[in-house]
């Protein structure tokens, strides 16, 4: 092991005299968000990216392992969302002073939780609308605007974003899938580390296929 130290999922600054990358999971003081361990952003501080989140919020964020945070990136949660469904959008409700009782929640483009996979990269400044799910190994372009879901191993890009290509063919997406390397011990992704950064796909696949 580097240094002769084990990874530790519950230390905030994996880079020793770096305080701009950070492992998000033992930052979090909001209940309602979840991050899964060694997932890092690339700022000193994760929650003020969680934009439109409020202590009556009623959805999630959810983020699994090993997901790789770019600076910049922000996650708008549905209660940034306005009624949509009258002639004007304005909250009176939320202001003090105007006369208006809460929209009933039919009236709200509530979209459910925010949910990312394990091994996503988000981009620099890449935007990800409420209710988006975005799969595992999935790759977001900087300045991308996600407003929908991304499927597994996909690469997307762009404002709104759209599939650029697959990373893989579905069979090596499959045994990827079906591997869950992100669930394994510290130890044995440590042993796992030559196959994970292999370029060489076929002997990667070969190599999982043995292994399942």
């Amino acid at each position: 092991m580097k240094h002769g130290k084990a990874p530790d999922p519950n230390m905030i600054h994996p880079i020793a005299g770096y305080d701009k990358e950070i492992y998000v999971k033992p930052t979090i003081q909001n209940p309602n968000i979840t991050v899964g361990d060694f997932t890092y952003i690339a700022d000193s501080e994760f929650e003020s990216h969680v934009t439109n989140f409020y202590p009556w919020s009623k959805d999630k964020l959810i983020i699994g392992k090993f997901c790789q945070i770019a600076t910049g990136v922000e996650f708008i949660m549905n209660d940034a969302n306005h009624q949509m469904s009258a002639v004007s959008t304005f909250p009176f409700y939320t202001l003090d002073g105007w006369d208006m009782e809460a929209p009933l929640a039919s009236d709200m483009p509530f979209k459910g939780n925010t949910v990312i996979g394990n091994d996503v990269w988000i981009g620099q400044n890449a935007v990800i609308l409420p209710g988006v799910n975005i799969g595992d190994g999935a790759i977001i372009g900087a300045n991308s605007v996600v407003g929908s879901n991304i499927a597994p191993y996909t690469i997307v890009a762009g404002n709104p974003a759209k599939v650029i290509r697959k990373r893989f063919d579905e069979e090596l997406i499959d045994l990827m899938l079906r591997f869950k390397w992100w669930d394994k011990s510290i130890t044995e992704i440590n042993e796992l580390i030559p196959i994970l950064t292999c370029s060489d796909l076929e002997k990667v696949r070969e190599e999982l296929k043995a292994k399942l």
